[in-house]
């Protein structure tokens, strides 16, 4: 194995390559496999090794040999076991030594293992694979599937259990690899985390628990030394340990207790992001910005403008910041969603047939706006009745697609068809989910809800009851002066971080191009808002 890597003119390696010392031509470049920016190495002969998670290329040196690939046992695992999930072992023709061992990857591609000295090479895209062996076991066909850190743990843990057991392609791409075939693991009721019983194992076992609901999610807790793996058991023979391993796997449960004097330190000294500015500065002086970790409620009365404050928002968080964003507008189509984003940027209503916008413009100020592919993720349903659907949205968006803000309008629509005390009932459930799930998760949370004439949330008092931050918004839709009509009012009737309550600004809508901006005329002797507006941690 590699011994030091000097600079390229004068390093050379111990290669776990037949060819022993080798030439450095590439150093510090990206692996294909981990996705590690700087941790490959390519050789003069031809192999390459990555020393982040460790993937080993081996040089062209076939010269005419030829191979024949078998099912072989090894290491406790049975040649059945290995036909099952198609896992052939490459053999030299001139002397029958077993050379590699190739697992097939749903997608087409293939991670190779050496035999003669432990290595792995890919073959193919791995990194967009998913999981090994997914395509042996049809969705929901089971109660429960198990995935593993390694293939190897897989083919063992599948020959004593005979359930679904599928693996991530290494640790450091373990919540990419289950994030790929979410939807898929996420069809069964119970899904088992078995990771390697060292410290990388425990933290992506961590990392891809996130993905789905704890209720479901269960850790097979390896002693870690000889049996920290699934094939450890069975090399040792000890397949019912193994089996009452599997079957006493406990709920996992995150590090939610914290207790000694290092712990409160680190805590401490954990640097708090930065919040993001509204696009109003009274309601910034009032809130200090929109923080990851809150839940910020939007109210209003039918017609007032919550979409349009909603599409503010959001345009400033895009441009804002280099975050991925999720926005769940219920009762807007996608293509109304993205004209409203680009009529903001071009200051002009994209959306209007008169507005002289082009469908390229409105392309392009998408393009100008959100900057990188998949980083704003546009959902929209019609007709769900089932607040599961939403929770479990939102979970796939902050945790495979890593969004840290995510907008909602509006939350009664989510069970507007149950009516009744059961509508109340699963708005109080859906509320008081996306609240533990905001501080689980560690994202913002934007929400809006109707209110009754009372100033209630509709559907449930819950929703207002949970949110870190309230904003309600008023507007005399039917007043005869048209710059009343057009004029919101905000104020902010509950605000946990700082415990700023009252008017927050008046927002004028402008027709012509069809934006909201502070009314900065607006007079609120008590406070100075002078261009100081605080935006940070407090």
């Amino acid at each position: 194995m590699a011994t030091e890597v000097l600079p390229l003119e004068k390093s050379t390696i111990d290669s776990i390559s037949p060819t022993g010392k080798s030439v450095i031509t590439e150093y510090h470049v990206p692996c294909p496999d981990c996705g590690s920016s700087d941790a490959l190495c390519r050789y003069a002969d031809g192999h390459s090794y990555c020393f982040s998670c460790l993937a080993y290329t081996p040089p062209e040196r076939d010269h005419g040999t030829t191979y024949t690939y078998e099912y072989l046992p090894w290491r406790g695992i049975t040649a059945d076991t290995f036909r099952y999930y198609d896992t052939k072992t490459k053999i030299e023709g001139h002397d029958g030594k077993p050379v590699s061992l190739g697992f097939p990857y749903p997608n087409g591609s293939y991670k190779v293992r050496t035999l003669d000295r432990k290595g792995f090479y890919s073959q193919g895209e791995i990194t967009k694979a998913g999981l090994f062996g997914r395509n042996k076991f049809a969705a929901s066909s089971h109660k429960t599937v198990t995935i593993t850190e390694g293939e190897l743990d897989a083919l063992s843990l599948w020959q004593v259990i005979r359930s679904p057991v599928v693996s991530v392609h290494s640790s450091s791409s373990a919540q990419l690899d289950v994030g790929l075939d979410r939807s898929w693991v996420n069809s069964f009721e119970r899904i088992v985390i078995a990771f390697d019983g060292d410290e990388a194992g425990r933290e992506a076992a961590a990392k891809v628990a996130k993905l789905f609901d704890y209720n479901k999610v269960f850790v097979v807790r390896f002693p870690g030394g000889t049996r920290k793996d699934a094939n450890d058991y069975l090399r040792a023979g000890e397949r019912d340990e193994l089996s009452t391993l599997w079957h006493n796997a406990k709920k996992f449960l995150p590090d939610t207790i914290v207790s000694s004097f290092p712990e409160f330190e680190k805590i401490i000294r954990e640097k708090p992001q930065a919040g993001i500015p509204y696009p109003f500065p009274t309601l910034n002086f009032m809130t200090y910005g929109i923080r990851t970790g809150e839940s910020v409620l939007i109210t209003a009365q039918e017609g007032v403008g919550k979409t349009e404050v909603m599409h503010a928002i959001e345009h400033q968080l895009l441009k804002q910041t280099e975050s991925n964003i999720g926005s769940i507008f219920l009762e807007e189509p996608k293509r109304r969603h993205l004209q409203a984003i680009a009529g903001i940027h071009l200051r002009r209503p994209a959306h209007l047939p008169d507005s002289g916008v082009t469908d390229a413009e409105t392309f392009q100020a998408i393009q100008d706006v959100v900057r990188l592919d998949e980083r704003l993720h546009i959902y929209s349903h019609f007709g769900s009745d089932d607040p599961e659907v939403i929770l479990d949205t939102i979970r796939f968006l902050v945790s495979a697609r890593g969004c840290r803000y995510i907008l909602l309008d509006h939350i009664t629509m989510v069970v507007s068809g149950l009516g009744g005390k059961d509508e109340r009932t699963s708005l109080d459930y859906l509320s008081t989910r996306l609240e533990m799930m905001v501080k689980e998760l560690d994202f913002a949370l934007i929400i809006v809800s109707h209110v009754n004439d009372e100033g209630l949330t509709r559907g449930s008092r819950n929703i207002s009851k949970i949110a870190d931050i309230r904003v309600d918004l008023f507007r005399e839709i039917t007043h005869p002066d048209p710059d009343t009509r057009r004029t919101t009012r905000v104020v902010v009737s509950k605000n946990r971080f700082c415990g700023r309550t009252g008017p927050a600004g008046e927002l004028l809508f402008d027709p012509v191009t069809y934006t909201l901006e502070e009314d900065l005329g607006y007079a609120d002797t008590s406070q100075d808002h002078s261009g100081t507006t605080p935006v940070g941690s407090g």
